[in-house]
């Protein structure tokens, strides 16, 4: 339970620093403001954790969320049947990429990687210097002032919930984590694991059009490099939310709260004065403490 907790804890010791630091942070707009963008953080930390749940890595979600932020900065705004059409091409692109991993064996890393400059360059083609406009209807979901909440936090309850159900209430869930934790035993129940192994990375790319789209809704315009950072935070706040790199084990929950605890990290610092180039050390120094916390947990709890 501490393990499962941990994630939550973090996440609550940096909102209550946040809050001592900055007490007019505790309100509607200082929530609102403090964890807006980490929306956009949410859903690309749901589609590497579908890649972690297969026990590959995906390094080119960043670039991708960036990809799709151009589409929708530049062909979305006067051309939207070509941008949705660029889009369900890109997601086809995704899932061909688990295709091929699967019937070649080829490790992930190698191909999201070479597949990262295939989405930057298609990115740089379609928006060479900053700049596009967000569609109007975009704009506004994304600055609606949701009721009770600010929308992070109802961005996050459904988020948890959809990534819940997909991944531990549902059939294709429980074939995402065996595929992860026992191959064999997928394939010797008649699966076809090229097919899943796809599925998998297509629902990963759906994510990433979300977390794009939210993105440049945030933003109003885009760039090609928008979003490069992404794939590293992605990662980090997947595995501080309680997925692993092999086996299988994922936490859709964990993921979310992780992202938000790592969008609240940068925005703590923020607070402390810390110049940016420090930042992205002083981040990984957190992880790095909550992580040897966990470790320290399972061992101290006879995990083997």
């Amino acid at each position: 339970m501490l393990h499962a907790l941990l994630p939550a804890v973090a996440l609550a010791l940096l909102l209550a620093a946040v809050f001592l630091k900055q007490p007019r942070a505790m309100s509607y707009f200082g929530i609102n403001l403090l964890l807006n963008l980490a929306i956009p953080v949410m859903f690309a930390t749901l589609a590497q954790m579908m890649i972690l749940a297969v026990s590959d890595l995906d390094l080119s979600i960043g670039p991708f969320v960036s990809l799709v932020a151009c589409i929708g900065a530049t062909l979305m705004p006067e051309q939207p049947v070509l941008a949705v059409l660029a889009l369900i091409a890109a997601v086809g692109v995704y899932a061909l990429a688990g295709a091929v991993i699967q019937a070649r064996q080829l490790p992930s890393i190698v191909v999201t990687l070479g597949l990262s400059f295939v989405w930057l360059g298609c990115a740089v083609l379609l928006l060479p210097t900053p700049g596009g406009t967000a569609p109007e209807w975009l704009r506004s979901a994304m600055s609606w002032r949701t009721p009770l909440l600010p929308m992070p936090i109802w961005m996050a309850i459904a988020t948890a919930i959809v990534g819940h159900l997909l991944i531990t209430r549902s059939a294709f869930g429980t074939l995402v984590r065996g595929l992860g934790g026992n191959p064999g035993a997928i394939a010797r129940a008649g699966w076809n694991m090229v097919r899943v192994r796809a599925g998998v990375y297509a629902i990963a790319g759906v994510f990433g059009v979300c977390s794009g789209l939210m993105l440049v809704g945030q933003a109003t315009s885009a760039d090609a490099n928008i979003a490069s950072r992404y794939t590293l935070v992605a990662i980090a706040a997947a595995i501080l939310g309680g997925a692993e790199f092999a086996g299988g084990k994922v936490a859709p929950v964990g993921a979310v709260i992780g992202a938000l605890t790592v969008t609240l990290a940068a925005s703590f610092l923020t607070f402390l004065n810390i110049a940016p180039d420090w930042q992205v050390g002083m981040q990984g120094l957190i992880l790095v403490a909550v992580l040897a916390l966990r470790a320290a947990i399972d061992l101290f709890g006879g995990k083997r």
